[in-house]
């Protein structure tokens, strides 16, 4: 049984996505009581969100679904100074530029997950650069900069972690959490936001939003935070061995997300159902039941759900077939991901650790040459031994495509130009 009555936090408590709230009895009655507003902040220092993010996106799926009215905050003017929350250095500058083309591009992914057209609590996306970028300086000092206390701002940890390391901590970076502060008081008065939620490592700066809107008078606020996510073997959610789990298929194709869930650990798939699917529970605790080879079925169930949620359902399928001739049947399927290389570079003759750092299985050289001298590397199914073999028009198949892989999950189709 849950400890909350409403359905929202009932909702994120069965399904394990609370870590910290900051008054647990006044939130579950205010949102018993009423349609509330909540939101969560992203800056913009890339194209695309990545899988890192997918809790607090799912948190506010989950809002909406349940009767209340989700908001997604676009940094456009906190993305140009960079949260220096637990990073080793200072972020590199944006220009306004680039910040604006990131959040287009990242506008895409939320209309997955939620709806800003909803009748009733219609979903809300806000950039803070409306009220962040005509600020004068002076009187922010002055109306919003004088309630907050140095000796304070120094003990959170994500600005402890830094000095600690005695790395350095710039003016710009140490403004950020007012301007994270100021955000949440803005909102309260704009759009009547109740609630901030984030990652565990967010809770300073989201309490100091809630003292900050006590002292400018705005209604009670409210902190949420979910626990930062590992893997069952320690390792960050959203990368991997070949880089960022993006959401924008322009930067990672709908196979190789949806393959990157089929890998979860064996550990991880009853917990990952109930984050990032809308399962329901009980369907939820029959899969993660499974066990020896069916928990193969769960997995695969995991992948297709979550694809299906990011890039639609017909996609997530045809991934899925695509993995299962590839993986099952040995056929060479053409959803596989792909990569074009010039005709005449095959006619002449390209090497194999070139094509294999040119198709993205490997970073340099000298990873490539491990992968083949472990045996791990394939050409259209045969392992080759020798890192010297020059590949080329000789090896295209009937299909007119190369299948180069590595190991038995990762596959890509060679085309000529």
């Amino acid at each position: 049984m849950s400890r909350f009555t409403s359905d929202f936090l009932r909702t994120l408590d069965e399904r394990g996505f609370i870590h910290q709230l900051s008054d647990e009895s006044g939130l579950d009655a205010l949102f018993r009581k009423e349609v509330v507003t909540a939101y969560i902040g992203y800056d913009p220092t890339a194209s695309s969100l990545h899988v890192g993010h997918l809790t607090q996106i799912m948190m506010l799926h989950w809002l909406q679904e349940t009767g209340h009215r989700p908001l997604s905050l676009m940094g456009g003017g906190t993305g140009m100074v960079g949260d220096p929350s637990f990073k080793e250095e200072a972020r590199k500058l944006m220009t306004v530029e680039t910040i604006e083309e990131n959040i287009a591009s990242i506008k895409r992914c939320f209309a997955n997950y939620i709806d800003y057209d909803k009748p009733g609590n219609a979903g809300l996306m806000v950039n803070n650069a409306e009220w962040l970028r005509p600020l004068n300086y002076l009187e922010f000092l002055r109306d919003v900069g004088r309630h907050f206390s140095v000796n304070r701002m120094l003990s959170f940890d994500s600005v402890k972690t830094r000095l600690d390391r005695e790395q350095s901590l710039s003016f710009l970076e140490f403004n950020y959490m007012i301007l994270q502060a100021y955000d949440f008081v803005e909102l309260a008065k704009r759009y009547d936001c109740r609630l901030q939620m984030g990652g565990s490592d967010q809770w300073g700066n989201i309490v100091n939003g809630i003292d900050l809107g006590h002292r400018m008078g705005t209604q009670q606020l409210y902190a949420l935070t979910s626990p930062l996510l590992t893997t069952a073997s320690g390792a960050k959610m959203g990368k991997s061995a070949s880089g960022a789990i993006w959401l924008n298929a322009d930067l990672l194709p709908v196979y190789d997300f949806w393959q990157y869930w089929r890998n979860t650990e064996d550990a991880d798939v009853g917990r990952f159902l109930k984050l990032f699917t809308t399962l329901p529970m009980d369907e939820i605790a029959r899969l993660a039941a499974l066990g020896g080879a069916e928990i193969n079925e769960a997995k695969k169930t995991l992948a297709t759900e979550v694809t299906a949620i990011l890039h639609g359902r017909t996609a997530a399928e045809a991934a899925a077939e695509t993995a299962r001739k590839t993986f099952e049947e040995g056929a060479l399927a053409e959803d596989l991901p792909s990569i074009t290389i010039p005709a005449g570079e095959l006619e002449a003759g390209l090497g194999l650790l070139t094509l294999i750092v040119r198709s993205g299985l490997a970073a340099s050289n000298g990873e490539a040459r491990r992968h083949v001298q472990g045996g791990a590397v394939r050409i259209n199914d045969v392992a080759i031994s020798d890192e010297r073999t020059s590949i080329g028009i000789g090896e295209l198949t009937s299909d007119g495509v190369i299948k180069l892989s590595l190991g038995k999950k990762k596959h890509i189709l060679v085309r000529p130009a």
